[in-house]
């Protein structure tokens, strides 16, 4: 019988291991011992992907390994996705949040993170993709009205766009009424506060308990 310990050490092993089978079973053990999901994905599965993406950026592995990492953390969440489901029918719908990745990136794995622990918090997720045109954002904006509107940028070219997401939600007349996060690896407090978005996500952990706390929970 594993501990929860190890089960979350195997589970960030996985990731940087880029094994599927390894996170599955971490996955399936977790289940088994009834470890919250959230912590296997937030200590185990995120934390490897923080590793790796550590990596990647100092030249030491490169994006096929990104890729490949990935794909496990992946196979290990569909795995728990049941159990997930089945916490957040229990937990009351804190709101909801549209995200995706900006127009121009087609990075989504840090989207994808912040996607699912806002899932396995209780909110609503509308996950528009990667590479998404800044109008998509503005149209489900105005036909879902989410408490949230979320972008992630993985790369400083496309960082820019963030601004045009500000900009036509106030041409749309709908700026006062959803608030803004944006997030990514070039992405600073800083950035979010010059573009006049209301929250910065450092990193998923982070960007859930900012969203946590700006709708009072």
């Amino acid at each position: 019988m594993a501990s929860k310990e190890e089960i979350i050490a195997k589970a960030k092993e996985a990731i940087t291991e880029y094994d599927e089978e390894m996170a599955e079973e971490a996955a399936n053990e977790a289940l088994k011992e009834g470890v919250d999901p959230v912590e296997i994905i937030e200590h185990g599965f995120t934390a490897g992907m923080q590793e790796v993406g550590e990596q990647f950026e100092q030249g030491a592995v490169f994006l096929p390994h990104v890729l490949a990492a990935a794909e496990a953390m992946k196979a290990g969440i569909e795995v728990m996705k049941p159990e997930m489901e089945r916490r957040k029918s229990k937990t009351e719908k804190k709101g909801t949040i549209v995200i995706g990745t900006i127009e121009g990136d087609i990075h989504s794995i840090g989207k994808d993170i912040v996607a699912s622990m806002l899932n396995i918090a209780g909110f609503e997720v509308i996950d528009l993709g990667r590479d998404v045109p800044i109008k998509t954002f503005i149209e489900k904006a105005k036909e879902i009205k989410p408490e949230f509107v979320a972008s992630s940028a993985l790369m400083t070219t496309t960082m820019v766009n963030q601004i045009q997401i500000e900009e036509q939600l106030k041409e749309a007349g709908i700026r006062d009424q959803v608030r803004t996060m944006v997030g990514g690896a070039p992405v600073t407090q800083d950035w979010a506060d010059k573009i006049g978005a209301n929250i910065y996500g450092e990193n998923a952990t982070d960007a859930v308990n900012k969203i946590k706390a700006a709708l009072g929970f």
